[in-house]
């Protein structure tokens, strides 16, 4: 069998923050990981919601199940943005309990795009994602511990996580919060939040890289349909 390429395919990571504020604490979120995930020889793409002027307003023909059902423009640019992607990772802050509507928005419009309810009821696997990996970054100011007293954590949990990774058909989803996140933010903890961020990136690098080899792998193993077994002669 021929050998392995160290970097068997092109490996990218989509980066999408929903912060109104470039110099808020999501966005140094989101250029650690892109940092570690570039030290590590794979692409990233940091997608900025607020500066791009995303519109997260679904339309009704937008709706998979909708008579009229096509994609808006913007739609299409952010979907094959996704479908490049490896692993998705989403960058905001927790508002109200709840993500920012540019997040929701996205979900609804450009995550959810092709799912429609017949899929869903019928529990069917969700090609535009399927495999993919989800990675979350949030943010509070308030505790975690506050925040789980007041039932907004594992709402948020069952929503964002354990709901979506089941219905997009995701091979996995992980979630990391920091809490306590005020100004002025102590350069120690903050240092302290960046370098997991960063942790966490060379992780998922390092499983979409494993992933990579064995698909290469299992490409490699596999005969051809119209390959004859020379051992044996046609009666």
């Amino acid at each position: 069998m021929a050998a392995l390429d160290a970097r068997p395919t092109a490996i990218d990571h989509l980066v999408v923050i929903g912060h109104p504020s470039p110099t808020g604490f999501s966005h140094a979120i989101a250029h650690a990981y892109a940092e570690a995930v570039r030290a590590n020889g794979q692409s990233v793409t940091e997608h900025d919601l607020y500066a791009t002027g995303f519109d997260p307003l679904l339309r009704a023909h937008e709706r998979p199940d909708a008579p009229d059902f096509a994609l808006s423009d913007d739609v299409r640019r952010e979907v094959a943005l996704v479908e490049k992607a490896s692993v998705i990772v989403l960058v905001f802050p927790i508002w109200f309990g709840m993500p920012p509507a540019a997040i929701v928005g996205y979900v609804d419009r450009v995550l959810g795009a092709r799912l429609g309810s017949r899929a869903l009821r019928h529990d069917e696997p969700y090609q535009m994602l399927a495999g993919k990996h989800l990675l979350l970054f949030t943010t509070s100011g308030a505790t975690l511990p506050w925040l789980s007293a007041k039932g907004q954590w594992y709402g948020l949990k069952a929503a964002f996580d354990t709901y979506i990774e089941s219905i997009f058909s995701l091979a996995g989803c992980e979630h990391e919060h920091f809490d306590s996140i005020v100004t002025p933010l102590l350069p120690s903890y903050a240092a302290e939040c960046l370098y997991h961020t960063g942790e966490c990136a060379r992780r998922i690098s390092a499983t979409l890289l494993s992933e990579a080899h064995r698909r290469q792998v299992h490409a490699k193993l596999a005969l051809p349909a119209a390959v004859e077994d020379p051992r044996y002669e046609r009666s």
